[in-house]
């Protein structure tokens, strides 16, 4: 039997809640492969370049600390590169607050699907084997006296089949969404304490924030 005629048994057994279930997980593995490729493209939790950058800015080092900047590809890079240009600029720092928060709403897009559909494939499954029970003790009531225990046990195997196949797509689900709210929180955390690096730096004393800051950026 090959793949195809597998999955086309699973729909005439399951059917349309296990169709749905299928749709969504095309769904969630698309914007699971997108948002990886958009995490790595930003170059999120690999920030070694940038954690320099800071370093050397807190020291009072512009000059190494503009150098390290440019070799820099995160997505970070443009807000601190204004930052370190308007550090005394009055509202600069709201402003760049308000950058970085739109930045970081762009990585979490995607995270409401995801967590709906964490949510909704266990219900459908559930659902689904509701209707499928129904069905099956339908049919035993239609047997009458001649019951047949197989008829039974068979409608009862193919009822559970949406539960297995709801919570199939829901769990992958919840671990990928959970990996990538980990990795949004710690971009968090990093953007924040790199604008406030900038804007108040600490020259001549990084001390504990930079070791910090570099556990960080090596994330």
């Amino acid at each position: 039997m090959s793949f195809f005629e597998a999955i086309s048994n699973i729909f005439a057994l399951g059917g349309p809640v296990v169709v749905i279930l299928f749709v969504m997980s095309v769904l969630t593995l698309s914007v699971a492969l997108y948002k990886i490729w958009q995490f790595s493209a930003s170059r999120v939790g690999h920030h070694q370049f940038l954690s320099q950058a800071l370093t050397a800015w807190d020291k009072g080092e512009t000059a190494d600390a503009r150098v390290h900047l440019a070799k820099s590809r995160s997505y970070l890079a443009p807000i601190l590169n204004a930052a370190m240009d308007g550090a005394n600029r009055p509202g600069i720092e709201a402003r760049l607050d308000a950058e970085a928060g739109l930045l970081l709403a762009r990585l979490e897009r995607g995270f409401r699907l995801l967590d709906t559909v964490a949510q909704i494939a266990p219900l459908l499954g559930l659902f689904g084997t509701v209707l499928g029970m129904i069905e099956a003790f339908q049919s035993l009531q239609s047997a009458g006296s001649s019951v047949d225990p197989s008829l039974l046990a068979g409608g009862i195997w193919v009822a559970l089949l949406t539960t297995a196949v709801g919570l199939a797509v829901a769990m992958p689900t919840s671990m990928v969404l959970a990996w990538l709210e980990s990795r949004t929180a710690r971009e968090r955390v990093f953007a924040d304490m790199a604008l406030r690096t900038v804007l108040v730096p600490e020259q001549g004393r990084p001390g504990e924030v930079g070791d910090q800051r570099a556990q960080l950026g090596h994330a």
